[in-house]
């Protein structure tokens, strides 16, 4: 039971993603949690409170006031009771509520009371939660500083099929656990994180590259931050950024440079995590001018550079961690294997161009884990925090094996 007294505030907004409800209060009480259910008015359209009560083994509320009695519920009072306060279905009309602090119900009023961590679950159709407005109002939300569960894709009440689907019950209790025990999964661990593109120079102004964001490793880095580890984020040229206290971002622009700065901090890690694209050639004589149209073709020698995974991993001790990344288009399964062996990883973690919705620039991924023993573990197509997340438990699951 491993939220055994643990005392969650479960909000429930009207969303037909409403009867998932009913199975994660089940789950929650499975698991120890003391459930508090209140309902948004719209909400009792879809789910009623006597099931919700049934389940939670306490009443539910849904107003300010008991209707019969005249008696208070002091939204204060549910605040302050809760270790974390979360509303899953969060619909758009609560959504804007809570970001405007509009409290016009007893739920956005203990919402805006609630001195506890706060974790909100959307959901909604799917242009719904592309709307310009939706996207402006989680952001509000996540600069609260609130959890946000990202909607998961699937096929939606409307018929339609894309983001928008309220994460499964089984992945929100997931979070909730990590949520309440990972915060020192690392503590006292340093981590070495390479993140983003590379920009080999041709000349002053043009240069090779690739399509990277640097948002998983991004995401990485703020995940094992978060569970307590120092951070050493060496990040190529990217917009993406953070201001998490445990992270240090060190730039640096090219591979050369990338190479360098990883190398020097290698040693004092505890942990590698090998997530950038690491352009493989660089021009062999980069021009100290820009270089001018002369012809119609042109040709430029490139030279092989530093393979910063496998030359760190000839130095790793025997504590250290090394975990590296694949992104492939072709025989997948063979090439990440091959790395894993050849860069001395203790995990690899791929990326298949071939996954729709997954890699470079989107805000999802889709990956698979291979380790030295011959196991493998695949993800569903998720959030980059969420991957991020699995990546944080992969890692804690083979350092305590090591």
């Amino acid at each position: 039971m491993q939220l055994k007294g643990k005392r969650i505030l479960l909000a429930v907004t009207g969303s037909i993603a409403a009867y998932k409800s009913a199975h994660l209060t089940r789950l929650l009480v499975k698991e120890g949690a003391e459930v508090q259910i209140i309902m948004s008015t719209s909400a009792l359209d879809f789910i009623t409170p006597l099931t919700l009560s049934t389940l939670s083994k306490r009443p539910v509320y849904q107003k300010f006031q008991i209707k019969d009695t005249g008696e208070w519920n002091n939204h204060v009072d549910l605040g302050l009771w809760a270790d974390l306060f979360l509303i899953a279905p969060l619909s758009a009309s609560t959504l804007s509520k809570m970001a405007n602090g509009n409290s016009d119900n007893l739920l956005v009023a203990t919402y805006l009371s609630a001195r506890c961590p706060v974790m909100v679950a959307p959901a909604m159709d799917l242009d719904m939660y592309q709307h310009p407005a939706v996207k402006a109002n989680l952001q509000t939300l996540r600069q609260y500083g609130n959890h946000i569960l990202d909607a998961e894709s699937g096929e939606l009440a409307s018929g339609l099929s894309g983001q928008g689907r309220m994460m499964e019950p089984e992945n929100i209790l997931e979070a909730i656990i990590q949520h309440f025990y990972s915060k020192s999964d690392f503590k006292g661990k340093k981590v070495l994180i390479t993140a983003g593109p590379t920009q080999e120079p041709i000349d002053p102004v043009r240069y090779i590259g690739n399509h990277s964001s640097g948002k998983m490793g991004l995401a990485i880095a703020e995940e094992m931050a978060t569970r307590g580890a120092q951070v050493d984020l060496i990040l190529g040229p990217s917009q993406v950024s953070t201001q998490h206290p445990n992270i240090r971002t060190i730039p640096v622009t090219h591979a050369q440079s990338m190479y360098e700065a990883a190398k020097e901090r290698h040693n004092a890690a505890d942990i590698c995590i090998f997530a950038a694209a690491v352009a493989d050639y660089t021009p062999a004589l980069p021009a100290k001018e820009k270089m001018k149209k002369k012809a119609d073709d042109m040709s430029i020698a490139l030279k092989k550079n530093v393979d910063i995974a496998a030359n760190l991993g000839q130095e790793k001790s025997s504590h250290q961690l090394h975990i590296g990344f694949a992104l492939e288009t072709q025989q997948e399964e063979e090439n990440a294997k091959g790395k894993l062996a050849k860069k001395n990883f203790d995990m690899i973690i791929l990326n298949s161009m071939n996954d729709q919705g997954a890699g470079f620039k989107h805000d999802t991924n889709k990956v698979t884990f291979y380790y030295p023993s011959g196991e493998k573990d695949v993800s569903e197509l998720l959030p980059k925090k969420e991957i991020a997340a699995l990546i944080a438990s992969a890692i804690k699951k083979i350092s305590t094996k090591s």
